[in-house]
């Protein structure tokens, strides 16, 4: 099974025989595992079975698994509660005499009142059911998983394309560094210049003031942070497990070091720049929400 694996698929199972059991599993991203199952009443007791088989298979999202009678399981049989009817019916009766009431007591009356009708209890042997119900339950998780997987390829390209991106704007960013200090320092000097106006600068002065300067729009710091995890992302869209929170995590490291950058350099074209960046790790970041 290849990852990373999308949180977002459909899966179906379907177990023949005396109770043809279908199974459809349904999940969407979700921050954590949160497994809701929806069985028949009689099979109730079942459900924490069901739970922690799809819960050895997966680590996150919303999943609801929906199982249901196929065709192959008899009619429910009708039943009357004769004792509860006979109750009912002696009941009106004696309001009928007591107010003096005419006429009697009708069969729609009676069959509408609560409880006179219902299903027969199922008396399924749960331990038989299971054995039915697990392969249909497998085979759904399998059909979740491909589906999963094929999800999860197509979120890594346009992952991975958007990342290339971000990168290209980083190192278009480092390039523009080196003339942008080499500018504030011509400017430093010109300012300094005109009010001095043609007092000789202390040359260890002058050099003290511009590496003060260069010092402060040294952003080589937050550069190699975010070159680093670029490559750490890269690694962790390969690696065999879940990484859709580390990812998140290393995410929210994009923008911090952003920031730190987009502060540092007063540029009108860097500040265009990272506002880039910023709208490129929300967009990542909104895909790989998805992932597992």
């Amino acid at each position: 099974m290849k990852r990373p694996l999308s949180m977002t698929a459909f899966g179906r199972g379907e177990a023949g025989g005396d109770r043809s059991l279908v199974v459809e599993l349904r999940s969407v991203n979700h921050r954590h595992l949160d497994v809701k199952v929806k069985l028949p009443r009689e099979y109730a007791a079942l459900e924490e079975r069901v739970k922690k088989e799809l819960g050895a298979t997966f680590s996150r999202g919303h999943i609801e698994a929906t199982i249901t009678q196929g065709q192959a399981v008899s009619a429910r049989r009708a039943k009357v509660n004769l004792e509860l009817a006979g109750q009912y019916l002696r009941c009106l009766t004696e309001l009928q005499t007591t107010f003096e009431l005419k006429g009697k007591p009708s069969l729609a009356l009676l069959a509408a009142l609560p409880d006179v009708l219902g299903d027969e209890e199922s008396s399924a042997d749960l331990e038989a059911v299971w054995q039915g119900l697990l392969p249909a339950l497998r085979q759904a998780i399998a059909a979740s998983l491909t589906m999963r997987a094929e999800e999860g390829q197509a979120l890594k390209h346009d992952l991975l394309t958007r990342l290339a991106a971000f990168e290209t704007t980083v190192a278009a960013i480092a390039g523009r560094i080196p003339d942008l200090v080499a500018r504030r320092e011509a400017t430093l000097r010109e300012r300094l210049a005109v009010l001095l106006q043609g007092v000789e600068l202390d040359p260890l002065r002058l050099a003290q003031e511009v590496a003060i300067m260069a010092d402060r729009y040294d952003v080589t710091e937050e550069l190699v942070r975010l070159n680093s995890h670029i490559q750490q992302f890269r690694r962790l869209m390969e690696i065999d497990e879940p990484s859709g929170r580390r990812l998140d995590f290393l995410l929210q490291e994009f923008l911090r070091e952003i920031n730190t950058l987009a502060s540092k350099i007063n540029d009108t074209a860097v500040t265009h720049q990272t506002v880039e960046l910023k709208n490129e790790v929300e967009k990542i970041r909104e895909q790989v929400q998805n992932l597992e």
